[in-house]
């Protein structure tokens, strides 16, 4: 399993306030996007948020921090874990905090209505929920379905961006082309307008069969009158 960078967001912020990186070696190494390092930088985004010390975390070496300020184009890498975790393989649902279990609703609102295409068990995985829970969401059959407002889940701290950009991907690559009934096609093609055209219901009157079919009728009529007297 690769080793992952822990709260990126708040290295980040560490990093911009306490280092001469650029805002492109941040990025990479936080895997975040450069225009929300500058949005930090500049006091704009993560408000509240406390730096983290990667050297103390044993994520950054100074070495290797020194590395990258004297060099612009060389990329920062995590250290190596003095102490190997065995991965564990978790089953079912993610776990969630008590004391966020209560926003887990609302973010499934949120992924409901902003990303349509997550399946049940997308979604289970992304805030560790029941898809009996996910179901009455969408059905509004939920108990507290009239107090529930859409939140992100990255934000509420249910689960990280990187997981959720994973499983949106993964949905649209499983996702089926649309068909022409679901595109709204509401237009015959021509071959089906000529058929229509060329019914025998529409094909044109001949006046003079007309005519002379009411002549007919008319003086046998005459002559069944001439009968009678």
């Amino acid at each position: 399993m690769a080793q992952q960078l822990l709260m990126p967001k708040a290295t980040a912020i560490w990093l911009v306030d306490n280092t001469a990186l650029s805002f492109d070696q941040i990025a990479q190494f936080c895997k975040l996007h450069p225009l929300e390092i500058k949005a930090i930088a500049d006091g704009e985004a993560a408000q509240g948020i406390k730096g983290l010390d990667p050297i103390s975390t044993g994520q950054l070496s100074r070495e290797e921090i020194a590395r990258a300020e004297a060099n612009p184009n060389h990329k920062l890498k995590l250290s190596e874990p003095k102490v190997r975790v065995p991965e564990s393989k978790r089953k079912g649902p993610r776990y969630t905090p008590v004391s966020k279990r209560q926003d887990r609703p609302n973010a499934i609102l949120w992924l409901v209505r902003n990303h349509p295409e997550l399946k049940d068990a997308q979604i289970s995985r992304l805030v560790g929920t029941t898809k009996n829970t996910i179901q009455q969401i969408r059905e509004r059959t939920h108990w507290n379905s009239t107090n529930l407002t859409p939140m992100d889940p990255v934000t509420l701290g249910l689960c990280s961006q990187i997981d959720l950009d994973m499983e949106v991907d993964k949905a649209a690559r499983n996702r089926p082309f649309q068909t022409e009934e679901e595109q709204g096609a509401t237009l015959e093609s021509a071959r089906e307008t000529e058929r229509v055209a060329d019914h025998d219901d529409f094909k044109e009157i001949d006046a003079d069969a007309v005519f002379a079919k009411l002549k007919s009728l008319s003086a046998n009529r005459s002559d069944d009158d001439d009968d009678q007297y």
